[in-house]
């Protein structure tokens, strides 16, 4: 029984940080694009996709560096809108909700 809580309590543990090491390598690979020219600078494509969304509340992104693509996260009224961006011209290319 100690054994499985220890075990239960060392994957806890471990899931944060290999998320964070996933999130720190997404960011990594955004501004390697951002400063070779591949994509915009983050903060004018958020700019430019907040103008759109209607007073929604930003809640975070995702970059795709495959496709040089941004996923925005907003809410409004309690549901979740996610809007895709080209990351290379900051136009919107897709929502979903």
């Amino acid at each position: 029984m100690t054994s499985a809580i220890v075990a239960a309590l060392a994957i806890a543990v471990t899931m944060p940080m290999a998320e964070a090491g996933s999130r720190r390598d997404e960011q990594d690979a955004a501004r390697r694009a951002m400063l070779d020219g591949q994509v915009m600078p983050f903060a004018m494509i958020k700019r430019r996709v907040d103008a759109m969304m209607g007073g929604a509340t930003y809640v975070g992104s995702e970059f795709n560096p495959a496709a040089n693509r941004y996923r925005l996260k907003y809410v409004r009224d309690g549901k979740v809108m996610w809007v895709d961006a080209d990351g290379r011209t900051g136009d919107i290319i897709g929502m979903a909700r």
